[in-house]
């Protein structure tokens, strides 16, 4: 292994014989792939890609690390987390799981603890994680029911300032849209443009909602702002906003991005009631983001019975109707799930467990860096390429059944061609908070 977890100390080298994601090549032309994945010498020049070239041939003069057919990666995206509400779970724990439960819980600790200082020490937390695991693109949800709107997004802008360079980040207000037509939604999409912020929230089935739809989007598009809605987390068929937001995006000429998490009700449907909602996201050109750890662990939860289903979206049916689809982290260890910690490989992992993703694994890797950065509007994030920036995740596993079988806890990421130290935040520095 001291071959594989040794950089060379220089600014131009060779990460010779790596196995690359074909699908996360910027170009794989001339490339021959096998289950998806490609041989190659990745040569490295001040901080950037400077050739990607075949196996074997990157210049001799180049000092070179042997990558022994171990993996590399670009960084990845999460594009669904929530880290305004992370770290929460030794002081307000949800205690029957439920959805319901994790609702109630999460207003219970904002209403008496997310103060600016709170709220930044648990996303600097969080961020410290994602970015030791190789996250270089993130999409955080923040909890905007005033007067916590204003709060949180200074801690957030004040964050993506401090972390730039490092994670991009991205902010999305969540509110329930029963508000919509209250003076508050006016402040909130103010907010948002200052901040450069999303317009998100929770659809509900609601005797109005293709109105408050309509005032959604026109309030999105009057303003230039991107929309990404958290859409029919629950196992009752008939809640299904789904196509109503289709719809809607449609009727009203938007032309930003709109995106819908969740959506796992559409599991729960007849084939033709499916097929329906599924050709309207496609017509209207929404993308959709599972989040399969959270999912599988909320719904379908009830006392003393073992879940029946497992709780996501149709992923392959939407992917195949030409919908953009990815994966992401979504909650960390908070009432809505008890577990995790911001690594997509984690993600990835359970996913291709969860929702069956492989047979073949020829493009799995994309749903964790080329379509969810395409997606959040830097396409350039989840690809290598030529002239890039050289920010990589370098594995020891070669091939899919080795990296899906371990954490990969020995993994190297590199940013602007150096590798950082992957230290991860003691979860000690958080025992100040929970005291109270």
């Amino acid at each position: 292994m001291a071959d594989f977890m040794t950089l060379p100390n220089a600014t131009s080298f060779a990460l010779s014989r790596a196995t690359i994601p074909a699908i996360c090549l910027a170009d794989a032309s001339g490339f021959a792939a096998r289950e998806g994945l490609v041989s190659a010498d990745i040569v490295v020049t001040d901080g950037k890609i400077g050739a990607i070239l075949p196996a074997g041939t990157a210049p001799a003069t180049l000092p070179v690390t042997d990558m022994r057919d171990g993996m590399v990666w670009p960084t990845f995206t999460d594009m669904h987390t929530h880290i305004d509400k992370g770290h929460i779970w030794e002081r307000r724990r949800n205690p029957d799981g439920t959805f319901m439960g994790a609702l109630e819980n999460v207003m219970t600790d904002r209403q008496a603890n997310w103060s600016a200082e709170d709220v930044a020490a648990r996303m600097e937390f969080s961020l410290k994680s994602a970015y030791a695991h190789g996250t270089g693109l993130l999409r955080t949800h923040i909890d905007s029911l005033p007067p916590q709107h204003d709060i949180s997004f200074e801690v957030f802008s004040d964050m993506r300032a401090k972390w730039a360079g490092r994670i991009e980040l991205q902010a999305v207000a969540l509110f329930a849209i029963d508000m919509i037509f209250e003076p508050f939604f006016d402040d909130l999409t103010a907010l948002l443009k200052r901040h450069n912020g999303l317009v998100g929230g929770v659809t509900q089935m609601l005797p109005d909602l293709d109105a408050r739809l309509d005032r959604l989007f026109q309030a999105a598009g009057d303003n230039g702002l991107d929309i990404d809605l958290h859409v029919d987390e629950t196992e009752d068929r008939e809640v299904l906003t789904l196509g109503r937001i289709a719809e809607a995006k449609l009727r009203n000429g938007y032309e930003g991005a709109v995106t819908v998490g969740h959506c796992c009700s559409l599991a729960r449907q007849d084939e033709e009631t499916a097929k329906r909602a599924i050709d309207l996201v496609a017509e209207a050109g929404l993308s959709v983001v599972s989040l399969p750890m959270c999912n599988m662990y909320l719904q379908d939860r009830h006392e003393g019975r073992t879940p029946r289903w497992r709780g996501v979206t149709l992923f392959k049916e939407l992917a195949a109707a030409g919908v953009k689809t990815s994966v992401a982290s979504d909650n960390t260890r908070d009432p809505f799930y008890a577990y995790g910690d911001l690594d997509p490989v984690e993600v990835i992992r359970e996913a291709v467990r969860i929702l069956q993703l492989d047979h073949p694994l020829d493009d799995t890797a994309r749903i964790i860096t080329r379509t969810p950065a395409e997606i959040l509007g830097r396409a350039e994030r989840g690809m290598i390429a030529a002239g890039g920036p050289a920010d990589l995740v370098l594995f020891s596993a070669r091939r899919w059944s080795e990296f899906l079988s371990r954490p990969q806890a020995d993994r190297i990421v590199m940013r602007n061609g150096m590798g950082i130290d992957r230290s991860l935040p003691d979860y000690r520095e958080l025992d100040p908070l929970m005291d109270k």
